[in-house]
């Protein structure tokens, strides 16, 4: 648990264990508290990096709107504060925009790259749901900002099978979205977003990727998540049926397993197979 100071502003970030590196970013509600259950998998045979981006759990709330490349010039900065010069990136949601944008700008910093419901632009669609998440969140209620983004988060499969959990998700996150320095960080992390598309600039990324979808989601439709195996020739696409938009959540032992499997395989072509 440390911090350090990048634009004057304090960013709060985690290291756990030792090995190959794994930066993992968080998803736009997230914090690094939303990864305690995997960080014991994830730091048994790696280093695992968990960062808080601006506006975000442990690191400081700016004042300002900003757009992702703040955050992606946040991450440059942590690297080069812990000292390690390659990593593989795992993203979620904001945290695979994020991603794709560190690698477009650094592809010299990631070895390889996991994007889990992810796109590579802030469609109209999400544009919008996007605006009403901010209406909410200017209405002062953490009750109203919880049922008008946390719902549509989750497959309704999921939701029918784990109602007592999400009625507790409701008990613990309402009084954190009641705080009016909450409302106005969200609201900028929502805004940051809009306009992000980096559609055109998918086949410049060269590291092996894995894209991960699902079928349920609704906030980020199959069709977007497609685009980006279309456009990302070094990749892979797995698709996740009966899930929605926090697979990491809802599948968690298929997400660890993964992330885990496509970071420390060890070969990448397997070319004696056809020698």
């Amino acid at each position: 648990m440390s911090e350090f100071l990048f634009k004057g502003k304090k960013v709060y970030y985690e290291l756990h264990g030792e090995g190959e590196p794994i930066l993992v970013l968080n998803g736009i509600m997230m914090s690094t508290e939303s990864w305690n259950a995997f960080k014991p998998s994830f730091s048994k045979d790696n280093l695992l990096i968990l960062v808080d981006f601006f506006d975000q759990g442990r690191s400081d709330r700016l004042d300002f709107e900003y757009k992702h490349d703040l955050q992606v010039d946040l991450l440059k900065a942590l690297l080069e504060h812990i000292k390690i010069d390659r990593v593989n990136v795992v993203g979620i949601s904001y945290g695979s925009a994020v991603a794709l944008q560190f690698v477009l700008k650094y592809p010299r910093c990631v070895r390889r790259l996991c994007l889990f419901n992810g796109a590579a632009r802030t469609s109209s669609w999400l544009t919008e749901i996007g605006w009403a998440w901010n209406e909410a969140a200017k209405l002062g209620s953490g009750r109203d900002y919880y049922y008008t983004t946390i719902p549509p988060v989750y497959s309704t499969y999921f939701y029918e099978r784990r109602l007592d959990w999400m009625k507790n998700r409701a008990k613990k996150l309402i009084p954190y979205f009641d705080r009016k320095d909450v409302q106005e960080s969200l609201i900028r992390l929502t805004n940051s977003s809009e306009g992000y598309d980096v559609s055109d600039r998918l086949g410049e990324v060269k590291c092996p990727t894995l894209i991960v979808n699902a079928t349920d989601d609704v906030l980020i439709p199959l069709v977007e998540q497609t685009r980006l195996h279309e456009g990302i020739k070094n990749s892979e696409m797995v698709i996740i049926p009966k899930c929605g938009h926090a697979s990491m959540y809802e599948k968690p032992m298929l997400f660890s397993s993964l992330v885990l499997g496509w970071i420390n395989v060890k070969d990448e072509d397997y070319e004696s197979i056809f020698a």
